[in-house]
């Protein structure tokens, strides 16, 4: 859809779309020689990074595809990086350094690289670079200080020279220092890759003229996004979702969100949140509003130009002392991965009240990310790894939902197998989809995955957050909550233990773990959820039902008992039973 700007636009329509196609352009390539140049698996074959271009003001002005909850809270961090480095005292091809949640990071392994781009000494803007580096120290612990190396702002580069004093100091806190320095020049390249582009451009258009380009794009997007809202019923919408626990207590942390539609704006509320938790899911106000932008995103135009102009429209209520802006040294490790889930399925299941036409059912809800140590038995050395097993994507208003991808917070990818067993001395035993684990609807939710990583010799779960172990992810419209997650152990001889959420005999065992031995041969199992179901599932196609059986994932008993479709046993469709079923269930 074209919307029509309303503030004067002094470019002509083909320099404005060159430029923003530029500005997009310039993150791709950065994203490009990063995951080319980088030494960490979890960056080069997961994903797990974002780069972006800000304007001289500090405003999101390009990105690329890549982790949606890093981007919004990126410019938090190049806002900390010039309190601390004002421009006058910065210079080409300075790079700042951070992570730390509380000054302008947002969870400890995210280490965020600030270098203002100059042309003929006038500032063009900021080419920020966020990857998640596989070790930065720590692990699972009730202080932020416990959580692994946390660097204010600090002068990594000077003058395109790296300060060794403190990569010496990085590497030396990290159980992966052969990656550290690889990495830094990996993100590294990626700022230059920014500032050889934006520089181009400058040289084309002059300096004025791309800067103008940056306003009118901001502007763009604002007005589409302004249009988009007025679409949306005025009202007061509420919703809530939830962690069954912080590690530390069985008391699920819950959130509470109101959206308040007024013309076109749009406020998010979070009062009656819950107060910081002990245990590390705290969320700090960059990563709160991060993920508020990128979950509204979806269906506020998500055509328009991705950038900050969308922000100006959205009024934030994120109450201090809540664990959705905690204060230190409250522990945030799975802010990102866990609650920023949290916070984009309330969201959806309160816009369902507004636009049940239209919204998507909610994801899997979480990344499930976990990191491992490894002990190779021929030279006694020790590997860590990571991965991140997806979910299903919630049912649509016109389709089933997408199996096996990974939650609206990421782009990310699973670490493939084949680079795992190279790498590292672990097996993949079984990464295979699994039935039954999808909420039912009219459209069903995707299914989740059934991955089995097998210890060749002793292993370690140092960490792993999860959630939806109770329930699943909760379906909309009348649709389903997709099965819970769960985590196990399995022994050398086969048999099974669970470690992580519910048991065959109904206990329930925390999903946040750490400290979690493996001995040779035993493997730790993850069974992801679904997403959740759309619409009621007696009005699914019984043909749909028949195929989704025929291809495992659906149970042919849960066709009968939650779709009411019956099969024959060569899984043919049993068409008088199926009516009968389903007459049956509409009179109860």
């Amino acid at each position: 859809m074209t919307v029509k700007s309303t503030v004067e636009r002094v470019l002509d329509p083909i320099t404005f779309e060159v430029l923003r196609r530029s500005f997009v352009y310039t993150c791709e390539r950065m994203s490009l020689v990063l995951k080319k140049a980088s030494f960490s698996p979890i960056i080069y074959d997961m994903v797990d990074f974002s780069n972006a271009i800000f304007s001289p003001d500090v405003e999101l002005i390009g990105q690329t595809a890549n982790c949606p909850v890093h981007i919004a809270a990126m410019h938090f961090s190049a806002q900390a990086a010039l309190e601390k480095f004002p421009l006058d005292e910065l210079e080409e091809e300075d790079v700042v350094v951070l992570n730390d949640p509380y000054n302008g990071g947002t969870h400890t392994p995210d280490v965020t690289m600030v270098m203002p781009v100059f042309y003929q000494e006038e500032l063009l803007g900021f080419a920020v670079s966020r990857a998640h580096w596989t070790d930065v120290g720590g692990g699972m612990d009730t202080h932020v200080a416990g959580e692994g190396l946390r660097l204010p702002p600090l002068m990594l580069y000077r003058k395109g020279e790296p300060n060794k004093d403190l990569i010496d100091i990085i590497k030396n806190s990290s159980r992966t220092p052969h990656y550290v320095e690889g990495d830094i020049q990996a993100q590294m390249g990626a700022l230059r890759a920014a500032k050889d582009e934006l520089i181009r451009l400058a040289d084309k258009y002059g300096i004025d003229t791309v800067r103008q380009g940056m306003r009118e794009v901001l502007d763009y997007t604002q007005t589409m996004t302004k249009e988009a809202i007025k679409k949306i019923p005025d009202g007061v919408y509420e919703a809530g979702d939830y962690i069954e626990s912080d590690g530390y207590s069985d008391k699920p942390i819950r959130l509470k969100v109101r959206l308040t539609v007024k013309g076109d704006r749009i406020g998010v509320d979070f009062t009656g949140s819950d107060p910081i938790s002990m245990g590390p899911i705290n969320s700090p106000y960059a990563n709160t509003a991060s993920a508020v932008y990128y979950s509204l995103k979806f269906f506020l135009n998500p055509d328009a130009p991705a950038n900050a102009g969308m922000y100006r429209q959205i009024d934030l209520t994120i109450p201090e002392g809540t664990w959705l802006n905690p204060v230190w040294p409250a522990p945030t490790l799975g802010c990102t991965t866990a609650t920023s889930s949290k916070i984009t399925s309330s969201i959806w299941q309160a816009l369902s009240k507004a636009l049940p036409e239209l919204i998507v059912a909610p994801t899997c809800s979480d990344a499930n990310w976990f990191v491992a140590s490894a002990t190779d038995p021929k030279t006694n050395e020790t590997h860590v790894f990571t991965d991140l097993p997806a979910g299903g994507w919630g049912g649509t208003p016109y389709s089933d939902g997408m199996h096996v991808t990974m939650d609206p917070l990421g782009n990310c990818q699973n670490l493939p197998a084949e680079i795992a067993e190279i790498l590292y001395p672990i097996r993949y035993n079984a990464y295979e989809m699994r039935t039954d684990s999808a909420g039912a609807g009219r459209y069903r939710g995707g299914v989740g995955v059934r991955m089995e990583v097998e210890f060749i010799d002793r292993g370690e779960l140092i960490w792993m957050e999860s959630s939806r172990t109770l329930e699943g992810s909760p379906g909309v419209n009348g649709g389903k909550h997709s099965a819970p997650q769960r985590q196990l152990l399995k022994t050398a001889d086969g048999q099974f233990k669970t470690i992580g959420g519910l048991a065959d005999d109904g206990t329930w065992y925390p999903q946040m773990l750490g400290g979690v031995h493996f001995q040779p041969g035993e493997s730790f199992v993850f069974q992801s959820t679904g997403g959740g179901g759309w619409g009621n599932p007696m009005e699914r196609d019984p043909e749909a039902v028949a195929e989704d059986v025929r291809n495992e994932l659906v149970s042919k008993k849960q066709a009968e008992e939650i779709y009411g479709v019956v099969l024959t046993e060569s899984l043919e469709l049993e068409v008088e039973l199926t009516q009968e079923k389903r007459k049956a269930s509409a009179a109860r």
